[in-house]
């Protein structure tokens, strides 16, 4: 069994090292790091990013999604979302040049979250090189198949990434230790079964399974897809490493489609004041 740590560059570079730094800091400060999705792209390239910039100031990371004509996980909210950007025109090289706008001019973690098909599309490597040069810190592939898996790690690797899993709910010992073996920077929970956007309560295993994960990966844990409320974040935040938020700030975005980027603001700091109203010891470190 593995105790939790937070320097998990490997190799370091000054890209993934943002990450590190995020976790580090929310742990000092014993909560637990806020993270924010938002489609690239979304609702319009410069609303995006005007949003994302406004999210920046209240998050520790910042969750950029690759919009696919499939999306994989995502519930109606982030499809009907991802449908939007990609009728707007989205092409991989907005991705790359939003993730340069915003890492110059913030000091918040970015990471991009992707189904496999648009990377494997575009070129493992050369995505992974593009987005190391842009100032991400790495990539989170819900549905990375197996037999791609050693090819997009040895590209990450070699660009200085983290590599991000999805953890199955029910992974035994055996194969949460192969996923931390393979991986860095932190870990994906999820909070609720299914896809992204449920709007019901928190798994009542929660709490147990982000400890098994911590235990037997060594790295930080990030819990998202279902935290819906500010209490459903400061609830997760008494155990998990971060907090991860998308289809809630969307549905708020879509209350102002005259201020989407205000309406964005006002949820990140909803959720921020939620993240940081729970005060719990530090957990132990290598």
């Amino acid at each position: 069994m593995r105790e939790a740590h937070v320097i998990t560059s490997m190799p370091p570079s000054w890209s993934a090292a943002r990450l590190d730094y995020a976790l580090a800091t929310s742990r000092i400060e014993q909560r637990a790091a806020l993270g924010l999705y938002l489609p690239a792209g979304y609702p319009s390239r410069a609303a995006g990013l005007d949003a994302l910039h406004l999210m920046a100031q209240h998050a520790d990371v910042l969750e950029l999604g690759v919009p696919h004509t499939d999306p994989h996980l995502h519930g109606p909210v982030i499809q009907q979302a991802v449908a939007q950007a990609l009728a707007g025109g989205f092409s991989m090289l907005d991705l790359f040049t939003t993730a340069t706008e915003l890492t110059a001019s913030i000091s918040t973690a970015l990471v991009v979250m992707s189904s496999w098909a648009p990377i494997e599309r575009f070129g493992p490597e050369l995505f992974a090189e593009r987005l190391a040069v842009a100032g991400g810190s790495g990539v989170l592939i819900p549905d990375l198949p197996d037999h791609a898996a050693a090819k997009w790690r040895r590209a990450a690797r070699e660009a200085g990434l983290h590599t991000i899993p999805l953890i199955p709910a029910h992974a035994s010992p055996a194969r949460l230790a192969e996923i931390g073996t393979g991986s860095s920077g932190m870990v994906y929970a999820p909070a609720t079964p299914g896809r992204t956007g449920a709007q019901r309560p928190l798994s009542p295993y929660l709490p147990r399974l982000v400890r098994r994960i911590r235990a037997e990966t060594g790295l930080p844990v990030a819990v998202g897809i279902g935290i819906s409320t500010p209490q459903h974040a400061a609830q997760a935040s008494a155990y998990a490493d971060a907090v991860v938020v998308g289809s809630a700030v969307i549905r708020h975005m879509r209350t102002r489609p005259d201020a989407p980027a205000a309406a964005a603001a006002e949820a990140a700091q909803a959720f921020a004041a939620g993240v940081r109203r729970v005060c719990r010891p530090t957990f132990p470190t290598r």
